[in-house]
């Protein structure tokens, strides 16, 4: 059995196809691509696809689907805006208020799906007619901003060097102690396992690509603020989805609704549960996206559940249910980020970037279903 046998290479196929996508548009575009201002850019434009994507895997696994994360976006961004421009209000009492009504707003989706019955695409699909009506009502059509210093140091700002250096030796620490635990339980339990030079050798390449990563951004400006916030988001829901009864529970409704509900698994409770966070998680990247801007529009947020939903098609999620993962989906927004800003600085027209991305996707799914046909 060859190295890459052992490794499952299949496992990374999209880290390598990112690579891949990396290297071309740094040919094509002169060297500029992989300058760290660039790549500091491209990982601060996919932190918002990928926010929603990690909170629409679950939904997708459990074989829905989420069409009103857009309109979340927008509405969570106008009031954010009204709340920090028109009333004044505490910058953290704001914040924590729209992250309860992207709660509310999760809560009203999973509501009708859930307990009424009512296929997820109609409803979401009603959702994102509701809450995008709303966002025009409250807003009067308008653009709101500036935004107050808080919101425009989150949107904006970046991690000190130092601290930023800190946080990747100390991921890089916690990365090999959970490994080796992992490694150790499966050897123990004589589960497959990779021999520890293979284990060692992929600790490396990880360690080496964290390291990288801060050392590139450091670079330029430092590590972005909200960034951190979405890579610890994604260390609990990988967490959450591996070692939790809920996370466990997640995959075996979407993979046998009927077989979940035989063994005891409200599966009711648990679709509720996973719109009300993704409802939180769309809040909270419509924080973000308006803090970015510094602006609340009426425009925001437009398309960017297609973004979500392909980010995580991309990165392995079966629209058929049961299948997914949030490392990949975050994957996935990176890819969608990298073409949006490789096909950007080639100055490529707006409507080829639209055949590209959907051709990519296609591709993806075609790739998918093709290795698990051979599987």
């Amino acid at each position: 059995m060859s190295v890459f046998k052992k490794l499952k290479l299949k496992n990374y196929m999209m880290i390598i196809a990112l690579i891949g996508i990396w290297i071309i548009f740094e040919i094509l575009t002169g060297g500029y691509f992989l300058t760290p201002r660039n790549i500091s850019n491209l990982f601060r434009q996919s932190i918002f696809v990928s926010l929603l994507a990690i909170g629409m895997v679950w939904v997708i696994v459990l074989g829905h689907i989420d069409l009103s994360v857009g309109a979340i976006v927008g509405l969570s961004g106008g009031i954010l805006g009204i709340l920090d421009v028109w009333y004044n209000f505490n910058p953290i009492l704001s914040f924590i208020i729209v992250i309860l009504l992207g709660a509310v707003f999760g809560l009203w989706n999973g509501y009708w799906v859930a307990y009424r019955d009512i296929p997820a695409f109609i409803v979401t699909l009603g959702g994102l007619l509701i809450f995008r009506g709303i966002l025009i009502g409250i807003t009067k059509g308008t653009t709101i901003g500036p935004l107050s210093d808080f919101y425009e140091a989150i949107g904006k700002g970046y991690v000190n060097k130092t601290l930023g250096l800190v946080l990747g030796i100390i991921a890089s620490i916690i990365l090999v102690i959970l490994e080796m635990r992992a490694w150790k339980r499966r050897k123990k339990y004589n589960l497959k396992a990779l021999s520890l030079k293979l284990e060692i050798l992929k600790l490396t390449v990880y360690i080496s690509l964290i390291m990288a990563f801060v050392l590139i951004l450091n670079s330029y400006r430092g590590i972005p603020i909200f960034s951190l916030v979405m890579i610890a988001l994604l260390l609990v829901f990988i967490y959450i989805s591996k070692y939790t009864v809920f996370g466990r529970y997640i995959y075996a409704s979407g993979g046998n609704k009927e077989a979940a509900i035989i063994s005891g698994i409200n599966v009711k409770k648990i679709t509720f549960i996973v719109f009300i966070i993704n409802g939180i998680m769309a809040a909270l990247a419509g924080i973000f996206l308006t803090s970015r801007l510094d602006a609340a529009s009426v425009a925001s947020g437009n398309g960017a559940e297609l973004d979500a939903i392909a980010a995580c098609v991309i990165g392995g999620t079966s629209l058929m249910g049961g299948i997914g993962n949030v490392f990949g989906a975050v994957i996935g927004a990176i890819v969608m980020s990298s073409l949006d800003n490789g096909m950007s600085l080639m100055n490529v027209p707006m409507f080829w970037q639209s055949i590209i991305k959907g051709l990519v996707l296609i591709f993806a799914v075609w790739f998918d279903i093709a290795s698990k046909k051979r599987d």
